[in-house]
Order: structure tokens, then C-alpha cells, then sequence
């Protein structure tokens, strides 16, 4: 009986959360905010101001109003829902088999925030729960009348070698509203911007924080050298580590009789996702890794095994203007198993600038950290003043998929910004076959599997 006197203090109840608010305004750094304990004061103790403004107080007897209960009840579950979804986890859903099979097209996942911390909102003024489309209109669920600079509180970590991340897409600031999935800078490098803009137009700007997340892992940080080699990743010399989820593609060759159904679905593969060509016969694009691709070579249809691997000139799609820097000319013959050495730019870090090195450092120049650069006379101005080095202001990450021969990567894109990491997938909490139907397309082995 004395606890709960004590718990139904007001005097108490003031304190508890008093203190969770005081610690929250430290945590995201703005002592402006804590003028708000006057609000929670008030709450508690004096209630001169009525802030659920929505409620209605009733007399002894009067009858209560049933919607006025659900709104009280929506608005309370938006702002909890905001706060978490801002501060702590929000849920995202696999769109892609870029990260087949640590990640399974159809996942639905928990992102945590904490892993490296939160951002700060840098579009605050934004519908509740919607990333950057409505769900019913199609439009932009924003507006960019208060942008904040990009700021991040306190995590738990940084990135490290090997995590899998949730970033915001780096090329996502420009948007084709006919073709919103694909990246509007390949289209212009291979059909021109007025082009680009007639085909697939008009097109959508977005902020940082607005633009389409995406989930790779990440194979190199800020100061490493990544180099691939025959498809084999490599940082500062070293090869990357055995993860059993990253796998490249393989001509497997067979006698004539194509594998077993459960061989492929006990991989963890699709049979809708893997094609048999009787001509070869095989399979032209079987994805293993290279424990799998040992064991399935010793299966009695199997003759032969060969890893597909990519060399210079690189084959379509992976031609020149696709692979970044999107061009060919000097050290920068690549392909998408044979790619680098490159090393990936840290904060405090100054590189000698040149018009040979500008292709990796011109858009983390211009779009990342803000300036303006033009070329004149084969001089290099950052702006207005001419550069003959820059220093970077932010850490930069290489992401890769680890379906390595079906995904669109850094090996596309360049490095990805620490402003733009948002966090790190915790838990599974649901995930289904899109090939299969209901109750069969339900992965019952992955829900609430921890990443």
C-alpha cells in the first residue's frame, strides 16, 4: 500500500520523468530543450495549461464521446511510435536479393538507431511513420521549409569492418518519378540529362535523410584500401574474412540431368531464381560460396564448377559509365571482381588533388560536403580559390552486397557518408516467400531471428 502511495505521488511522478527527460535532452545535445521541464511541471503540479487541448472533460453522469477516446488514443500512439521510430528502432522490409542469403528478400526487419546513434532530424517537418512517399497520394510525405545540418547523438558503436548497415541511398537526391527504384545518374551518363529527364522525368530533389534507404555490408572503412581481385576482397592486404552469407556467381556443369529441387531450396535458394540451360548443359548462374561450391562439386551429376569472374573490358552491364568513377581512363580499368586498389577517405584526411584522382573526390566534394568546384584550364577551383589538395570532413565507407553478382553497391555508386549511415538491422521480425502462397510462404525459422 505504500509503494503504490508513493508510485501515485505527483511529486514522484514528477521526478521519474523529470530525470528520463533531463537525460534525454543530454543525449541529443540542445539545453534549449530544457525549458521543457516547465511543461512537465505544469503536467504534474500546477496545470494551469491544458496540452491535450483534444480531450474533453466531462460532467458526473456525462455520456463520453467514443471518438474523441479513439483520437486520444491515435495521437497518443503517433507520438510514442515518432519518438521511437526516431530515436531507438524503425522497421524496414527487404526489397532486394542484394544481400541474399544473410538478408532474404521478404524480411521484414527492426533497424536499430542505437548502434551508432541516432541522427538528428534534418527534415523535421515530415508526415508521422512515412519515410519519403504517402502511401496513398504518391507524394512527397515532406517539406523542406527547416533543414537542419547533419548532426548524430551518441551510439552505442562506429562502423566496423563486416556490419551490415541501413544508409541512406548516396545518388537518392534526384529522384525519376517514372522509374523511382533506379539511379538517375546511370541514366544520364548513359542517355544525357534533358534525355533522362523527357524519358523518365519529371524528377523528385530529396535531403539527405529522405532519401531511399538501403542494406549492405560494410567491407572497408574510412582509411582502408580495399582491392577485389578475381571476386576476393581485400583490405590493406589482407583478405576479408569468411562470412558464410557472401557468395559470387558459378557455372556449375552437369552430366544432363539438372540438381535435385531440394538440393537448391536446402541452399537456401529460390528454383524460380535459378535457370537451367539444357545447351550447356548447367547452370550459367548458380550462387555459392566457396565452402557450397566444394561440396556441390562433389555431387555425382556435377562434371565441373568454374567461378564467374569478370575482367577487363567488362562485360554489359558493367561497362565503363555503370562502375564508379565511370571511367576508364588511367588507373580506373575495372570491373566488378577486379576493382581497386582504392582507398576510402577518412575525416582530417588530405589527398593531393589532381584531374587524374578528381573522379573519386569530385561528389564527395560537391554533394557530400557542400562546395563548389569547376574546373578551368585544366586547374582544379574549390570555391573560387585554386586547389591543389583537399581535406575531407566526414568518414566514408565502401558497401557491398553480399550477393556480389547481383547488386547494385558502392561498386556503382562510390563511398557512402557517415551522414548517411541510419543503423543497423537487429531482428528479423517477420519474413515471407514471395514465391510461395500462404501459410507455405511464411519463413517460420527467420521470424524473430537476430541479424
Amino acid at each position: 500500500m505504500n509503494i503504490l502511495r508513493i508510485t501515485g505521488n505527483k511529486w514522484f511522478r514528477l521526478s521519474i520523468w523529470a530525470l528520463l527527460y533531463l537525460l534525454w535532452v543530454i543525449w541529443f545535445g540542445n539545453w534549449w530543450l530544457i525549458l521543457g521541464l516547465l511543461v512537465i511541471f505544469d503536467l504534474f503540479i500546477t496545470k494551469k495549461v491544458k496540452w491535450a487541448f483534444w480531450k474533453k472533460s466531462y460532467k458526473e453522469g456525462e455520456k463520453r464521446k467514443g471518438w474523441l477516446e479513439w483520437l486520444d488514443a491515435i495521437i497518443f500512439a503517433l507520438v510514442v511510435s515518432t519518438f521511437i521510430k526516431s530515436f531507438f528502432f524503425e522497421a524496414y522490409m527487404i526489397p532486394t536479393s542484394s544481400m541474399e542469403r544473410s538478408l532474404m528478400t521478404g524480411d521484414y526487419l527492426f533497424v536499430s538507431k542505437l548502434s551508432y546513434g541516432p541522427k538528428v532530424s534534418q527534415t523535421p517537418l515530415s508526415f508521422p511513420l512515412v519515410h519519403n512517399v504517402l502511401p496513398i497520394t504518391g507524394g512527397e510525405s515532406y517539406s523542406t521549409w527547416i533543414q537542419n545540418p547533419y548532426r548524430r547523438m551518441a551510439g552505442f558503436s562506429k562502423v566496423k569492418r563486416d556490419d551490415i548497415v541501413v544508409f541512406n541511398f548516396p545518388h537518392g537526391d534526384t529522384v525519376l518519378t517514372a522509374i523511382p527504384t533506379e539511379d538517375y545518374y546511370t541514366h544520364v551518363r548513359i542517355h544525357g540529362r534533358e534525355q533522362t529527364k523527357t524519358m523518365y522525368g519529371p524528377i523528385v530533389v530529396r535531403p539527405d535523410d529522405k532519401k531511399d534507404n538501403y542494406v549492405k555490408r560494410c567491407v572497408a572503412i574510412a582509411g582502408d584500401t580495399m582491392d577485389i581481385v578475381n571476386g576476393k576482397v581485400y583490405i590493406n592486404g589482407q583478405p576479408q574474412k569468411f562470412l558464410k552469407g557472401v557468395q559470387n556467381t558459378y557455372r556449375v556443369f552437369t552430366n544432363g540431368t539438372p540438381l535435385n529441387s531440394k538440393i537448391i531450396e536446402g541452399l537456401g535458394l529460390s528454383t524460380q531464381e535459378i535457370f537451367y540451360d539444357s545447351s550447356m548443359p548447367g547452370y550459367p548462374s548458380f550462387p555459392l560460396n566457396e565452402k557450397e561450391a566444394e561440396e556441390l562439386a562433389a555431387l555425382q551429376n556435377v562434371l565441373e564448377i568454374r567461378q564467374n569472374i569478370d575482367v577487363y573490358p567488362p562485360d554489359f552491364p558493367d561497362f565503363p559509365l555503370m562502375l564508379f568513377p565511370f571511367t576508364e581512363t588511367g588507373d580506373y580499368q575495372w570491373t566488378r571482381d577486379n576493382y581497386g586498389p582504392l582507398w576510402i577517405p577518412s575525416q582530417g584526411a588530405t589527398v593531393e588533388l589532381n584531374l587524374r584522382n578528381l573522379p573519386l573526390y569530385s561528389r564527395i566534394i560537391t554533394s557530400y560536403e557542400h562546395n563548389d568546384l569547376v574546373i578551368k584550364s585544366d586547374t582544379i577551383y574549390i570555391n573560387g580559390a585554386p586547389a591543389s589538395s583537399y581535406t575531407f570532413k566526414m568518414d566514408y565507407y565502401f558497401m557491398m552486397g553480399d550477393n556480389r553478382h547481383n547488386s547494385l553497391d558502392s561498386r556503382y555508386w562510390g563511398f557512402v557518408p557517415e551522414s548517411h549511415v541510419v543503423g543497423s538491422p537487429s531482428v528479423i521480425w517477420f519474413s515471407k516467400d514471395q514465391y510461395k502462397s500462404f501459410p507455405k510462404s511464411i519463413r517460420w525459422k527467420r521470424i524473430f531471428k537476430f541479424v
